[in-house]
Order: structure tokens, then C-alpha cells, then sequence
């Protein structure tokens, strides 16, 4: 597996670092590399009624708030050694801006590679706009 560019591991564990998550104690990072190139961060939110936000979430409501809609890399940094993969909910919403070549990396507390995934890897048989009669950056 290659090796994670030093500027997106640092800006992971910064985003990282300044979550919100005073309740479950698992700070998550997203950084999303937009088709434009733009790179677009998001940490975890957590608030009192558990009802927070993802990482991946915050980074691709910032994305599409600029007006992209396209994604062409999503990496993902949590607090251990562990992975930490999107959960459910996220994996829908990055397969929303997805295309076949999008890239989901994850990567461990100091930045290492541990798993790269395509879109059908990560979420087989999905669900998408087509489903609805829509276009899709997938097809």
C-alpha cells in the first residue's frame, strides 16, 4: 500500500484533534479531496442527545457548501490503531458524491495506510441516485 502524503496526515490529525466528542471519547478525522483538487476537512460533533455528526459527513456538507459534488478521495483518521471506517450513515453519504474511481483510505491514530477501499468495497450493491431515476457520478 502506498504511503498517505505527510500535508494530508497532518491536516487529518489537526482536524482530528479539534472534535467534539465528549461523550463516546472517539475523536474521528475526514479529509475529502473534491474532483476540483480542494481538499475539505470535517471532525466529529457530538452532542447531549446523541444525535452528532460524523467526520465524513461534516467534510462532504462543507464540500457540497462550496458547490462540488464530486468526490475523488475520503480519507478517515479515528484515535487508535484500530480501523476506523465510515460508519453506515457515512458510507451512504460519500456513496452520494462518489464515482467508481473514488478512493476511501483509512488510516490509523499516527497517520499509516491500513486499508484502501473503492466505493463498491465499501458499500456492494448500493443504493444511489440512479436508483431513483437520477443521474449518478457512479454510473
Amino acid at each position: 500500500m502506498s504511503e498517505v502524503q505527510p500535508d494530508i496526515v497532518e491536516a487529518l490529525i489537526g482536524v482530528r484533534d479539534r472534535a467534539y466528542a465528549p461523550y463516546s471519547n472517539h475523536p474521528v478525522g475526514a479529509l475529502i479531496v473534491s474532483e476540483s483538487g480542494a481538499r475539505y476537512v470535517g471532525a466529529n460533533v457530538e452532542v447531549a442527545h446523541y444525535k452528532g455528526l460524523c467526520a465524513e459527513a461534516s467534510a462532504i456538507a462543507t464540500m457540497a457548501s462550496a458547490g462540488e459534488r464530486e468526490l475523488r478521495e475520503v480519507y478517515v483518521i479515528g484515535p487508535g490503531e484500530h480501523l476506523c471506517t465510515p460508519c453506515g450513515d457515512c458510507r451512504q453519504r460519500i456513496r452520494e458524491f462518489a464515482t467508481p474511481e473514488t478512493l476511501i483510505r483509512v488510516v490509523d491514530a499516527q497517520g499509516t495506510l491500513l486499508r484502501r477501499y473503492t466505493m463498491d468495497q465499501l458499500l456492494p450493491d448500493s443504493f444511489g441516485p440512479e436508483n431513483l431515476g437520477r443521474d449518478s457520478a457512479m454510473d
